[in-house]
């Protein structure tokens, strides 16, 4: 017996997701669709206003409903500290620890050769005019501590120190193979205090 064309699709849209492979996605899709009508109907406007209403700040690229972010937006923040993370998530991880009071770029992912992410697939080029703006003195760079985070603080560090820039990196009080996500805040606020600079 074959699925119902809507059913399918439904099942094939749920496998995007990080981690839900098909026997998940089709789970999610019989409970939501039997169970859950109201939550389906929830997710399914939630997920049309963020697609509607969100963008990318225009000063660190993370997620605003407006052209800066509440972050950037914030004139009581140092703005003469850059901290460059991977994702939204990291930034919010590390405003949880209350250990940072400058600004961010988010790089909305990393390089990974291995999956045909290059320097232009991550904006390096507007990262570099972001910390070139005059007012940048420092720039930390706190990817993860996994291989392909390794190899964007490398490059990072790279073209910011041939302008002239100061780089640090967040100290490894990070597991290694750690993503800032999972980190509990206050190894993180520990590895923001213990960050160096990248030679």
């Amino acid at each position: 017996m074959k699925n119902p064309p809507s059913l399918d699709q439904l099942i094939a849209a749920l496998k995007v997701l990080p981690g839900v492979g098909p026997k998940s996605a089709q789970r999610m899709a019989f409970h939501l669709l039997q169970r859950d009508k109201a939550g389906a109907d929830k997710l399914a406007r939630a997920l049309d206003r963020a697609l509607l209403n969100l963008r990318h700040c225009e000063r660190c690229h993370t997620f605003s409903e407006t052209p800066l972010c509440n972050v950037c937006a914030d004139d009581k923040r140092r703005q003469e500290v850059l901290c460059v993370v991977e994702m939204p998530a990291d930034l919010l991880m590390l405003e949880q620890t209350r250990c940072y009071d400058g600004l961010y770029f988010v790089l909305m992912g990393r390089l990974s050769p291995m999956d045909g992410v290059g320097p232009k697939d991550i904006d390096l080029e507007r990262l570099i005019a972001r910390a070139c703006d005059g007012v940048v003195a420092e720039v930390i760079v706190a990817t993860n501590f996994t291989a392909e985070g390794e190899v964007t603080a490398h490059l990072i560090a790279e073209m910011l120190k041939a302008q002239g820039l100061k780089v640090t990196r967040i100290a490894r009080g990070m597991p290694v193979g750690g993503e800032l996500e999972y980190v509990d805040p206050g190894t993180l606020a520990q590895a923001m205090y213990e960050r160096r600079t990248l030679s």
